[in-house]
Formats: structure tokens, C-alpha cells, sequence
């Protein structure tokens, strides 16, 4: 066997791998909140459903997507390979249980990742499968005219089953037509037992990072007083603060908006 691959079937090898598919998903996750942050614009979905649209076609961004997607599957896997042999290491624990310094995040990442897990799965279930391979979605055209700036939104049936989306220009009009991913977000976020459990997940999102993210500096070996600071602030304040509640404030938004229709 060789070094290298004796080095990554290591329990250290395992948990540099961790520490590098987690630093990548910390990537995405602002590269997320960023365009989810489009959902706030008062504009019936338009700057919302022309970004799904440009994710799911454009090559690059979709080999990006699929490396996120084997990321995820490989943090997951090697987080409950280390969490079993973990235990297996001290099948009884302490019969007094000893002092330690450890954060009640770091002893209930498992737990933590579990949530996570299956809010990634319900997620992208409900959004990017249903976008991709589910014909349930209807369409929006969104004329907007180039002299004024003024918009005009309307649904739009295709006469073309293999319609995707299309981008015209007419008399000075912008038209776009597009899958109308806004409606579905509207109508799960209508439901409150999706909006709590959304807000749970990022709970389970803070926690998770305000540890794992200065975690994986320290596996790197990225550790130096100079800039230890601004690791424990950034994960703090950035990845365990602002990004979940920037997301959890998009279904809290929504159903209160679904109340008053």
C-alpha cells in the first residue's frame, strides 16, 4: 500500500479529508445565502427564477454542483466512519465522567450532521429534484421594457414539452421565460411544519460550524496566533450568525407572507 493512500486511510488522513470537503461546503454555503438573498427582491420572482435558471445551465456551475454533491456524500460518510470507530475504541464509557473543556457542539456533532443530513435530502428533494426531473413546475414570462425598466409578469404555457426556458428581445421588450421555482418555494414555505423544521436544521447549521469550521484550521494545521482570531470570528459571527439566520429568515418570511393571502 502506498504512503499517500496509507495516509488517507488513516483516522488523521480521514479527518483531512473532512476538514477539506467542509471547507469547501463553508464556500458554498455564502455563495448560496448570496443568491437565495434574491427571494427578497419585490419583483414576483424574476431575479429568483432567471438565477435557478443560469445554476442548472451553466456548464461550469453544474461540475461545480456535482462536486458539491460528492462533498457532501464524502463528509458525511467519513464522519459517521470516524463517529463509529470512536465508539468502538471505548465501547463503556467513563464510570465518572471527566472534566472537559470540549464546547457542547463538538460533543453532539453527529447529532448535529444527522439533522443536517436530512435536511440536505429533503431539500434538494423538494427544490432541485422537483426543478430538474419533475414536470410539476409552471412557467413565468417576465417582459420587461428596456426604456422604462418596467416589468410585466405573467404564466406562460409552453406548446413544446421539452420547453426549458428562452431569452428574446422585441420592439425594445426583454422577454424571458423561465420555470417558476419561486412558486414552489412559495407554496413550501406556506407550510409551518417545513418552516420549523427549516429553522431547526439551521440551528443544527450554527452549531455545527461555530466548531466545525475552526476544527478544520486546526486539522490543517492552519493554526497561528497571529490570524486565530479572525478564524474564530469568521466562524463565529460569519458561518455560525449571519449565514444561518439569513437563511432561516427566508421561510419565517414567507409563511408570514402566505398568512395574509
Amino acid at each position: 500500500m502506498s504512503e499517500f493512500k496509507q495516509t488517507f486511510n488513516s483516522s488523521l488522513g480521514k479527518k483531512l479529508i473532512m476538514a477539506l470537503t467542509g471547507l469547501f461546503l463553508c464556500t458554498f454555503l455564502i455563495v448560496h445565502l448570496g443568491g437565495n438573498l434574491l427571494l427578497f427582491k419585490n419583483d414576483q420572482g424574476f431575479a429568483f427564477n432567471s438565477y435557478a435558471n443560469f445554476l442548472t445551465h451553466f456548464p461550469p456551475i453544474e461540475v461545480v454542483a456535482y462536486i458539491l454533491y460528492v462533498s457532501i456524500i464524502i463528509h458525511s460518510v467519513y464522519a459517521l466512519v470516524l463517529t463509529i470507530k470512536n465508539r468502538r475504541a471505548r465501547p463503556v464509557g467513563y464510570a465518572v465522567q471527566p472534566k472537559s473543556p470540549a464546547s457542547w457542539s463538538s460533543k453532539n456533532m453527529g447529532v448535529l450532521g444527522s439533522i443536517l443530513l436530512l435536511f440536505i435530502v429533503i431539500h434538494m428533494g423538494d427544490f432541485w429534484f422537483t426543478y430538474k426531473y419533475n414536470n410539476i413546475l409552471g412557467f413565468k414570462e417576465y417582459k420587461t421594457n428596456q426604456i422604462t425598466g418596467e416589468t410585466t409578469v405573467t404564466d406562460f404555457t409552453p406548446s413544446n414539452p421539452d420547453f426549458e426556458r428562452s431569452y428574446s428581445t422585441e420592439n425594445n421588450v426583454e422577454i424571458v421565460r423561465v420555470k417558476d421555482l419561486h412558486a414552489r418555494i412559495q407554496w413550501s414555505f406556506s407550510h409551518l411544519w417545513y418552516v420549523v423544521f427549516y429553522v431547526i436544521a439551521m440551528g443544527a447549521v450554527s452549531f455545527h460550524l461555530v466548531h466545525g469550521f475552526q476544527s478544520a484550521f486546526k486539522t490543517l494545521g492552519w493554526v497561528h496566533r497571529r490570524w486565530n482570531g479572525v478564524v474564530y470570528f469568521i466562524g463565529t459571527w460569519l458561518f455560525a450568525v449571519v449565514i444561518p439566520v439569513g437563511f432561516a429568515l427566508m421561510p419565517i418570511v414567507y409563511y408570514i407572507q402566505s398568512l395574509s393571502k
